[in-house]
């Protein structure tokens, strides 16, 4: 899995370049929106093109307040909303403007609506459908909460949220007994807080107008705080729902892996995990999603009264087959990697050609990560001299890579190609 792109190093180096464009990009916003990058890129477990880029896009002009929260000390800039969440589903919540900023933000302003007794209330559908069919990019339905958007050949998934201040969850969250993070690393989580993104839970009455309450950078903190074993059981889990269960309306995410994967490494020791324990863990995986599947029911990590598999559009002939298919795999044991394409072709390619291309793919998408900060820094491509350096390497790894190709018989020579191939 470390040849595969799955090693500490490269995590760490995709970690950390995401964390430096969020940076440079906020910091040209001037104050207006904080970047933030969540999913695989945030996690480090995809390559440049092997997935969309997940993006939070937090206002600053605006905070969100929970119920009881003092709120005499927010500067009269910013725009204030209080949280009502007693007849939302648990993990949601409607927003009611308790005080307009000086200004009030334009997407915020066009987004309010009455709530029946005179205060202003903020539609979710209203405030994200205010970002859809922007000029200068290819935009797809929308997804959720997210705004599908293509910039040549990268896909991003934009979130557009609010800050919210919830002292009494992330209280409760940290005061569960648990085994893993350390303390140090909830303390971390706490001081991050959350946000609202504009999404209400399906079929609700109150859908159009309810917001889902999300944790997004303490989640990042908390999978880049999981050991090597527990990562690559979160990554093996994630290739058996993409490869094998392969769901086509989001009954199964990445992001309800995640959580079992959150859930486990917490109720456990954390010395048990361990890369010789590596295939018991996916053993206890494979059947905490079976269970999920089976019953409907997964408690969402940081507010277990939210159910994630509540919506899913699961049938029973679907759920019958998934079980059973799980079942196949546990009773497989260690064999059932083999149903996974990427593992299978890394297990039966000889050693020396595979060490050899992962080695020029790896460096190829460091080379990119750095490029994407520079550009993101603004410099001048043509007078640049790192970005000519790492353009000039990067030419010498496509060329050495066609060559090899050409040699084993392959007819492909357009060197996009290639250089897009290898960063998926």
């Amino acid at each position: 899995m470390n040849v595969l792109g799955y090693g500490p190093h490269i995590r760490q180096a995709r970690i950390e370049a995401y964390k430096a464009s969020d940076r440079h990009n906020t910091a040209k916003a001037r104050g207006i929106v904080t970047y933030i990058t969540t999913g695989s890129k945030a996690e480090g477990l995809t390559s440049y093109l092997e997935s969309d880029v997940d993006k939070l896009f937090v206002t600053e002009s605006v905070i969100c307040l929970e119920d009881g929260v003092d709120s005499s000390s927010v500067p009269v800039k910013k725009t204030i909303f209080r949280s009502c969440s007693r007849i939302s589903y648990s993990g949601h919540c409607r927003l009611l403007l308790e005080k307009p900023g000086t200004p009030i933000c334009r997407t915020v302003y066009n987004a309010l609506c009455d709530d029946g007794f005179g205060r202003g209330l903020l539609s979710s559908d209203l405030f994200v459908h205010q970002f859809l069919r922007r000029e200068g990019r290819v935009q797809h339905e929308r997804a959720g909460p997210s705004t599908p958007e293509t910039f040549g050949v990268l896909e991003r998934d934009t979130v557009h949220a609010l800050h919210f201040y919830c002292p009494s969850i992330l209280t409760r969250w940290a005061a569960r007994h648990r085994y893993w993070p350390s303390a140090d690393v909830v303390r971390e989580v706490v001081s991050l807080g959350a946000f609202v993104s504009p999404v209400g839970v399906k079929g609700s009455d109150y859908e159009h107008v309810e917001w889902r309450m999300c944790f997004n950078t303490g989640e990042n903190v908390l999978i880049n705080n999981l050991n090597d074993t527990q990562v690559k059981l979160y990554v093996l889990l994630k290739m058996v729902k993409k490869d094998v269960l392969q769901p086509q309306k989001k009954e199964v995410t990445s992001f309800t892996v995640k959580n079992i994967v959150l859930w486990i490494a917490e109720n456990n020791p954390h010395s048990l995990f361990h890369e010789r324990s590596l295939f018991h863990w996916l053993h206890e995986g494979l059947y905490a999603l079976r269970v999920a599947i089976d019953t409907k029911e997964l408690p969402y990590y940081m507010i277990p009264g939210r159910n994630l598999m509540a919506a899913c559009a699961l049938d029973h002939e679907q759920k019958r087959s998934w079980i059973a298919t799980i079942d196949e795999m546990m009773t497989e044991g260690p064999r059932s990697i083999l149903r996974l394409p990427k593992i299978r072709q890394a297990i039966i390619a000889h050693p020396e050609p595979l060490r050899w291309y992962s080695g020029r793919k790896i460096e190829n998408e460091m080379l990119m990560l750095i490029y994407m900060n520079r550009f993101d820094l603004g410099v001048d491509e043509d007078t640049d001299v790192i970005l000519q350096a790492l353009l000039r390497r990067q030419l010498e790894i496509l060329l050495e890579i066609r060559m090899r190709m050409i040699m084993e018989g392959s007819r492909v020579n357009d060197l996009w190609s290639i250089r897009n191939s290898m960063l998926m």
